[in-house]
């Protein structure tokens, strides 16, 4: 088979890769991203995220995006409500715009990244078997189908369990001891206005005896719900999740002497319930230089979503990438390093707090130091970056 050759080949389309793909685009440089999906509408993006105004929201300005994203912002989305087992509401914030953390759909953010590119800038149905150094600073990168090709710089925006990630670092993604199980409650207004009424407008928290839930009301009616248990690697395993009725059976078992409308959240959930596990690389993660290659968003510093930093860290990582590539023309190395230079400290901050709020939230006393970091100093000052969850 043929081998191709790309000068600059991205892996993953996902909101880092396409902003790297973005900034690369307009000042002159082709890329080309390679996506393991098969097409951008084969699965829903996940739910609401908060964009934040010191990294996501700079990442959209550098890309030119900032005014379109205004158009597709969740009014009403940065509301929040914490409450207790009982159902006692302990805070209540009313959605602000001075806050700057603006929510938004990720799907709706991921669409507005994908039309910003030209036609054919992404290979859908790509997935990666695997990548080899060729030396002089290229690699060849291999696919499931079986084709190949070459590139000249190889960028690793392809997730928590990267291919790309071994060719600078060893490390892997550790259990955090979190487990999600997700459910959805659709057209919640009129079908589960209960449970509408506990969520409220936007984000939502509820925690205590090392578990919680924790929720969004998103753009379409619905609400999104996470079952946080804190619980052994292998718990998901032990229930049958083909089976609706068992699966919501074995997670309220964890639930007993909640309030029934917390209860509600997963009981009169619609469809399939989704599990799902926290990992995340070291606090730390960073790799030596190795030359035509690197790493943004999840594959370079995977974190549990407690800090709310993930896509904002990723689309801030493509987009200074991208500028630092467009900054030392013909200078490939001297742009990655660069950019790694200030990519490892401000990822070790988001990541050692979101490791903080994750022992905040799921530590003992978690509902009462939640409490008393949002209404602290600390609290009022960190609401709008390291205080929300972010959806996975």
């Amino acid at each position: 088979m043929t081998t191709s050759h790309f000068p600059v080949a991205i892996i993953g389309g996902g909101l880092g890769g396409l902003t790297a793909a973005r900034l690369l685009h307009i000042h002159g440089i082709d890329a080309t991203i390679f996506e393991a999906e098969a097409s951008a509408g084969v699965r829903t993006q996940g739910g609401m995220l908060d964009i934040h105004e010191e990294d996501g929201q700079k990442a959209l300005r550098a890309a030119g995006l900032h005014d379109e994203f205004r158009k597709i912002i969740h009014e009403g989305g940065q509301a929040m409500r914490l409450v207790g087992p009982d159902g006692t509401v302990h805070l209540r914030e009313e959605d602000d715009a001075d806050r700057g953390r603006p929510e938004v759909d990720r799907g709706d953010l991921r669409d507005l990244l994908l039309n910003s590119l030209p036609d054919g800038t992404i290979r859908w149905n790509s997935k990666v078997s695997g990548a080899r150094p060729l030396g002089g600073g290229r690699h060849e990168v291999t696919f499931a189908d079986g084709s190949v090709i070459t590139t000249d710089l190889l960028i690793g925006a392809d997730g928590a369990w990267s291919r790309i990630r071994p060719l600078v670092s060893a490390a892997r993604p550790a259990y955090t001891g979190i487990s999600f199980v997700e459910t959805d409650l659709l057209d919640a207004d009129a079908r589960h206005p209960r449970s509408a009424a506990v969520i409220g407008g936007g984000f939502f928290i509820c925690l205590g005896d090392r578990r919680g839930f924790l929720a969004h009301r998103e753009t379409d009616g619905s609400l999104h719900v996470y079952a946080a248990l804190q619980v052994e690697e292998d718990w998901l395993d032990t229930i049958d999740f083909g089976d609706p009725a068992a699966a919501k059976a074995a997670v309220l078992v964890h639930f007993e002497g909640w309030d029934e409308d917390l209860r509600g959240l997963v009981a009169d959930a619609d469809g399939t319930l989704t599990p799902r596990r926290i990992h995340a690389l070291p606090v730390g993660h960073r790799w030596d230089r190795v030359p035509g290659v690197t790493l943004l968003g999840d594959a370079a510093h995977l974190m549990s979503p407690f800090a709310g930093e993930g896509a904002n860290l990723a689309m801030l990582d493509g987009a200074e990438l991208g500028q630092a590539i467009a900054a030392h023309p013909g200078d490939v190395e001297a742009a990655l390093a660069a950019y790694e230079e200030a990519l490892f400290p401000r990822s070790e901050a988001s990541a050692a707090g979101s490791a903080a709020s994750l022992d905040t939230m799921f530590g003992e006393d978690g509902l009462e130091r939640t409490v008393a970091f949002f209404t602290g100093a600390q609290g009022r000052e960190l609401a709008g970056t390291q205080g929300r969850m972010e959806s996975m």
